[in-house]
């Protein structure tokens, strides 16, 4: 039995991805370095402090600054990360999530936002998506980071639905494990190799439906 699903943000609604490497490569820039999109790539899924840590690495300058100072590059990095996420528009949800969202409110599946953000409310808001979410569980009401199962339960608990009863929705290794230690079944998204442990597989959303969800999950 499917009775909510629980989505990721980046990657699986929408790519914010590139926004956060460009405000990145700015403030890389402004300390006299380039950040290529290549070292980008280890700042996916990692907290603000950690990828500030990555950046620095990258520039030679990671034993450069106090914590003091590194903090306030973590937020002219966020500001300038504000600066492009709240230029997003709708045309920038992925192919076919929409239409699978609208499917699910029309079944009455309850539909859960489950991501680590600070600023998962803005990009729905942006996106016209937040009328398809019952609940958003982001940053501000969680302090552990995935693999740590904490988004995905508390979702859960906050629609007051069984952990057996969520499908989660996921692009990333650690949020595939953060499902499966949640109790939870799970979709990866985007066909990396690295999903290999969700309970099924999803390209694109593209043409995708709760039936294909049933069938997929349901083995």
């Amino acid at each position: 039995m499917i009775s909510c699903c629980i989505f990721d943000l980046d990657g699986v609604i929408v790519d914010t991805a590139k926004y956060h490497y460009l405000a990145w490569a700015e403030l890389a820039h402004k300390l006299g370095f380039e950040f290529t999109p290549e070292q980008g790539e280890a700042t996916k899924g990692v907290s603000r402090m950690a990828s500030l840590d990555v950046v620095l690495r990258a520039g030679g300058m990671e034993n450069r600054f106090t914590e003091e100072e590194k903090l306030a590059l973590a937020t002219e990095k966020n500001d300038r990360y504000l600066d492009f996420i709240t230029r997003m528009t709708a045309n920038e949800v992925l192919p076919g999530v929409k239409h699978f969202l609208e499917e699910l409110h029309t079944l009455g599946i309850k539909v859960v936002l489950g991501s680590a953000s600070k600023n998962a409310g803005v990009i729905l808001d942006r996106c016209d998506l937040r009328p398809l979410f019952d609940r958003v569980v982001d940053g501000t009401l969680v302090s552990k980071a995935k693999p740590d199962p904490e988004v995905f339960a508390k979702g859960a608990e906050l629609i007051g639905i069984p952990a057996a009863e969520c499908v989660v929705f996921e692009d990333a290794a650690a949020g595939v494990e953060a499902a499966t230690r949640a109790g939870m079944r799970s979709v990866g998204v985007g066909g990396s190799p690295l999903l290999e442990k969700a309970t099924m597989q999803l390209r694109s959303f593209e043409g995708f439906t709760f039936g294909d969800l049933k069938a997929g999950v349901d083995k």
